[in-house]
């Protein structure tokens, strides 16, 4: 298919209009009490590609809690800041269990299985705590710059919510440290993960903030690359094995491009070289994964040609 006639305004539309038997299905995340209260009729899409053509359908300027797509921006900030000493503390593999499992820490003498898991991301935020004085401003800076706006905040009710219902996140992070791999105070390191996982953005917000993973860590908005390109190329690729946790078999299956899911609903996707896209449907399958936001992607990907495959 030639890249540049590809008509992606209608692929959207037709990808929204053919999965909208799906609205209303599925179920919100009600263990964050904040985020049960949102509609599951919501959905949205947005894409933008690689020459800076944006396209949307939706709901895809509504402002959405990212929950875990927040961890693509946390690793991204350690690799900047460490490189790879960042696995010597956080793996590479897939987990097979689910996001926030206790299962295999003990075996792995507190070592996550990937930084997408909670245990890693929670190891990434410890890591961010010892590298900068102020390390929540400094995601969030960071996430403004990525996505040209301003005005993305941390949405302080769903933080607290989500903190409330930490419960299983701290157990995580006091397993790890009594392992000696959180160096911080647990109350810091879950403060501000509860914290980045609760900033809230659009779809078109996420497709520009993820752009600079489809060209090769470049983004039109720094001097210099996000990340090297060997470092976007290993990003990318964990996203594509652990993007969404033990759905991303499936997801890999059936849509073929690396991506990142949240419990807000959202799933972020990339085609290097071509296009960063988003969806959101606040409706969640049994996996915690978008019931709607699965779908589409995968009938965007059917119809299009589409995939790193």
């Amino acid at each position: 298919m030639n890249m540049d006639t590809i008509d992606y305004q209608g692929l959207l539309e037709r990808v929204c209009e053919e999965t909208r038997p799906l609205a209303g299905k599925g179920h919100a995340a009600d263990y964050i009490p904040a985020l049960a209260e949102i509609s599951t009729d919501h959905f949205g899409m947005a894409l933008i590609d690689t020459k800076g053509g944006l396209y949307s359908v939706g709901d895809a300027d509504i402002p959405f809690s990212i929950q875990s797509i927040s961890k693509v921006f946390t690793l991204t900030l350690a690799l900047r800041e460490l490189g790879n000493e960042v696995w010597s503390r956080v793996g590479r593999e897939p987990s097979g269990h689910p996001f926030n499992s206790l299962i295999q820490l003990e075996n792995e003498q507190g070592i996550p299985r990937n930084p997408f898991i909670n245990a890693g991301a929670l190891v990434v935020a410890d890591m961010l705590l010892e590298a900068h004085p102020d390390p929540r401003d400094k995601i969030l800076t960071f996430v403004r710059m990525l996505s040209a706006n301003n005005s993305i905040l941390i949405d302080e009710r769903v933080a607290l919510s989500e903190k409330r219902a930490a419960h299983r996140n701290a157990a995580l992070t006091h397993f790890m440290k009594s392992f000696g791999n959180i160096g911080g105070e647990v109350e810091d390191v879950l403060n501000l993960y509860c914290n980045h996982c609760s900033i809230a953005m659009s779809c078109i917000d996420l497709a520009r903030a993820f752009r600079f993973l489809a060209q090769k860590g470049i983004h039109q908005r720094f001097e210099e690359p996000v990340l090297t390109f060997s470092l976007t190329k290993r990003l990318n690729s964990l996203m594509m094995t652990s993007g969404l946790y033990n759905e991303s078999g499936e997801f890999a299956y059936r849509v073929g491009l690396p991506a990142k899911s949240g419990v807000g609903g959202g799933i972020v996707a990339v085609l290097p070289g071509h296009f960063s896209m988003a969806a959101w449907g606040p409706g969640l399958n049994e996996r915690g994964n978008s019931l709607r936001g699965i779908e589409a992607l995968d009938r965007f990907t059917t119809i299009s040609g589409l995939s790193i495959f």
